[in-house]
């Protein structure tokens, strides 16, 4: 005695597709949506995104100066922090809080 259980299974999932909700078109960065964050999350995405910069610059800040090193000339490894990481870090930082921040002014103005 064998019950077919195509046809209830089927029935579930018709429902389970009913239920989702269609995504609503905004700001995406690789699939990611980036419209719907908060005051608080847009600060602290554009200071992690500072941060990470920060770090990037200074690597490739010190690579460069190794390079440079390399080349017969002498220069310190602190020119890396005080002349290219800070101040591209800075730049990035307010980028990022003029990019998050408008999303943020955008969300909250058509909602309004």
């Amino acid at each position: 005695m064998c019950i077919p259980l195509s046809r209830p299974i089927m029935n579930v999932q018709r429902q389970n597709l009913d239920q989702v909700q269609p995504s609503r078109a905004g700001t995406t960065v690789f699939g990611i949506p980036l419209g719907d964050f908060g005051f608080f999350t847009s600060l602290l995405m554009a200071l992690t995104v500072g941060f990470l910069s920060f770090f990037l610059f200074t690597f490739l800040g010190i690579v460069g100066t190794m390079i440079y090193n390399g080349m017969g000339h002498h220069a310190d490894y602190a020119a890396s922090y005080k002349y290219i990481s800070f101040p591209a870090a800075c730049v990035v930082l307010a980028a990022s809080l003029i990019f998050f921040g408008s999303l943020w002014v955008r969300r909250k103005m058509s909602r309004g």
